[in-house]
């Protein structure tokens, strides 16, 4: 009976010992299980944070970016207007981009009828001239005369045109849009890009009539102008007239004598009824196209023939014109007149 009793204490205490220990890894695996799913947890939650930290950073870079290309479209879109020149003309209290005036200025300055070569020439010169001005004196305004500039606008134009404005219009435009923004520069400077309209045969020393020495003006044989209409003109007026006009007294003759041609064959000093004149002055009083002229007495008339067109300095543009026809192109036009002289972009 003792034994007995002891087996089944034995049998009690292995069965609580079971149980225990099966209750023991059960909470031992829950536990693990717990601390593996909490774990898992935790880790997505990281790797949400970090894909939500990242998307952040990347909608950050983007803005950015976005920001970048607006500031890179405004500083393009400021250059651009930095870049716009404004031209004023008093002539028709105007004020207007560069090109645009450029285009009224050659439709003023030179027939329409030229070369193609000649009038991309004359682009490029005329505006030289402007910018040149503009950079002594960014508020210039230009007169629209011949003081400077000549100038017509667009309906100016159409009336001198008539039935041709279209044609002369596009070719002139194409010739100023074909030299957009060239000029012609000396040492990295734009020049005074002085033209004119026709030569007595040769171009005419700056310092004659400028009174400023010019490295790139120098005075140029133009034989070709010789070939033109507009090389001579005569023209006729009455001794009453003559001397009115040169501010003499009146009388009933006129005596020339000590006249004095420069080196171009124009005229630089002249004596008229024992008053002494420059050459300049004789052409400026008496409305001559040039300073190369001859003065006769005939009867009661007076007769002056005079040869060329214009003050005779830099371009000469029906020798342009000329030199065109001949298969030159307007970079060797420009070249022919100005010496030394660079074509470059106006920014350049």
């Amino acid at each position: 009976m003792k034994q007995k009793y002891i087996y089944i204490c034995f049998f009690i205490i292995i069965s609580f010992l079971l149980i225990y220990q099966i209750k023991v890894f059960s909470y031992e695996e829950n536990k693990n299980i717990l601390h593996e799913t909490t774990v898992k947890i935790e880790t997505n939650s990281d790797f949400k944070e970090s894909i939500k930290n990242e998307n952040n950073i990347k909608e950050e870079n983007n803005k950015s970016e976005e920001i970048k290309e607006e500031i890179v479209t405004e500083t393009i879109e400021t250059e651009k207007q930095e870049k716009t020149i404004m031209v004023s003309v008093i002539k028709d209290n105007l004020k207007l981009e560069l090109e645009e005036y450029i285009i009224g200025v050659l439709g003023c300055e030179m027939p329409a009828l030229f070369e193609f070569e000649a009038l991309k020439a004359g682009a490029i010169a005329a505006r030289t001239y402007a910018i040149e001005k503009l950079s002594q004196n960014i508020n210039y305004q230009f007169t629209g005369t011949v003081n400077d500039q000549c100038y017509q606008t667009k309906t100016e134009l159409q009336f001198k045109w008539e039935d041709k404005f279209t044609d002369y219009y596009n070719k002139i435009k194409k010739a100023v849009n074909e030299t957009n923004d060239l000029i012609l520069t000396y040492k990295g400077n734009p020049i005074k890009a002085y033209y004119f309209s026709v030569s007595n045969g040769y171009t005419e020393d700056s310092k004659t009539v400028f009174n400023e020495e010019l490295d790139y003006i120098e005075i140029v044989e133009a034989p070709l102008d010789k070939n033109t209409t507009a090389y001579e003109r005569t023209v006729t007026m009455n001794i009453s007239d003559f001397l009115t006009k040169l501010k003499l007294p009146m009388s009933e003759r006129i005596e020339i004598k000590n006249l004095i041609r420069n080196k171009t064959n124009r005229v630089d000093k002249i004596t008229i009824n024992d008053k002494t004149f420059s050459g300049i002055e004789v052409r400026t009083l008496l409305g001559l196209r040039s300073t190369d002229f001859n003065i006769e007495e005939k009867s009661d008339q007076i007769v002056i023939r005079t040869l060329g067109y214009g003050h005779g300095v830099g371009m000469s543009q029906y020798g342009a014109n000329e030199l065109a026809k001949t298969g030159y192109k307007y970079e060797e036009i420009l070249k022919y007149f100005y010496k030394n002289v660079e074509i470059k972009n106006i920014d350049a």
